[in-house]
């Protein structure tokens, strides 16, 4: 079984940096949670789930690019303990592909001895003739005082020609992160009366599916007997 986890999780890493950011949103036959336009409900014997696909904001920022986060909630008024595991956890697709929700401790051992994968890459275009200004959405045209006086420019200037170039240098953060494992939802025994809430991982969803439903599975933690299931659908939004 440990085999096997590593195995999908490290094709998880090979295939991160090709996956577009992706966000779930409520499909309009959702139940919505007033005020939570991202968040949605599906409630059934005697338990409440909340689901929300699009409210990480801790480290990576770039989380949703490499794996699906989403925040889930359980209220547990079922007059029966419910055991909570991952494996009970899905998003299926419309591809009819499952998505199993990924333990945050196998994230751990797949990068535990690894390091931060960084790439370098130079601006699409050129920058400015003397100082190489930089801003946020890309480099300075040419302009300012060169050696030809103010808006000036030589014949021979390259425009993507930068004496003080250096590269832009990007890293990816291995995987999980404290934030990950603090925010993760734990595993355990949701007593009746009980509420608990975390996020569960999924791999990335948005290089196959336009539209996901969240499946969670509810089994009674004391004869192992299941319950029911309850789902949200999403669409996915990707950026």
């Amino acid at each position: 079984m440990r085999a096997a986890r590593g195995l999908w999780v490290i094709a998880i890493g090979i295939l991160a940096g090709c996956i577009p950011e992706a966000r779930l949103q409520p499909l309009p036959e959702a139940r919505s949670l007033a005020g939570e336009p991202s968040a949605a409900v599906a409630e059934s014997f005697g338990v409440r789930l909340i689901a929300d696909g699009a409210s990480w904001k801790g480290r990576p920022g770039n989380l949703e690019r490499r794996l699906t986060p989403v925040e889930v909630r359980l209220e547990n008024h079922s007059g029966r303990p419910l055991k909570i595991q991952y494996e009970f956890f899905d998003i299926e697709g419309a591809s009819r592909f499952h998505y199993a929700a990924i333990p945050p401790t196998s994230l751990d051992e797949a990068t535990a001895d690894s390091t931060p994968v960084c790439t370098a890459s130079r601006p699409a275009w050129g920058m400015s003739l003397a100082w190489g200004t930089h801003r946020p959405w890309g480099w300075r045209r040419w302009g300012g005082y060169g050696p030809w006086g103010p808006g000036w420019s030589s014949p021979f200037y390259d425009p993507f020609y930068d004496p003080f170039y250096r590269p832009y240098v990007q890293c990816e953060e291995p995987l999980p992160t404290q934030d990950m494992l603090d925010r993760a939802l734990p595993e355990g025994t949701l007593e009746n009366g009980g509420i608990i809430s975390g996020f569960l991982y999924f791999q990335g969803v948005a290089e196959r599916e336009r539209q996901v439903t969240l499946v969670a599975r509810l089994v009674d933690a004391r004869t192992g007997e299941p319950v029911g299931t309850l789902s949200i659908p999403f669409q996915v939004h990707t950026g």
